[in-house]
């Protein structure tokens, strides 16, 4: 896996470079996509033009990379959900915590900044 960072800002350069990405993960919407995904991840990833390194983000469950390749959480969470993960098991990849670390994080109120 790749390092977490602090930010990751989904502008119009990243967004158009996740535009296969998002375009994927948001498929996911509908079970029938959903099955067909599980049931040949790389062919799914192949039908939505997905890069080399997208689809083997993917492939790896790779979420910070995913994030540096474009991907906005909102549709990558669609694909952690399918691998019953929460929000807050990706919210501990993206800050190197935990997921019991992150929510009890949240549940102090969070990072103070300053």
């Amino acid at each position: 896996m790749t390092k977490a960072q602090d930010d990751y800002v989904l502008d119009l350069p990243a967004s158009r470079r996740g535009y296969a990405l998002n375009r994927m993960c948001g498929s996911f919407k509908h079970a029938e996509n959903r099955a067909r995904f599980s049931a040949d991840e790389a062919a799914y990833c192949d039908e939505y033009g997905l890069t080399p390194e997208q689809k083997k983000a993917i492939l790896e469950r790779d979420w910070i990379a995913m994030l540096d390749l474009g991907a906005s959480i909102f549709y990558t969470f669609k694909l952690a959900m399918m691998d019953q993960k929460s929000m807050q098991y990706l919210g501990g990849v993206f800050t190197g915590m935990t997921a019991e670390e992150f929510a009890a994080e949240l549940r102090s109120g969070g990072r103070k900044f300053g």
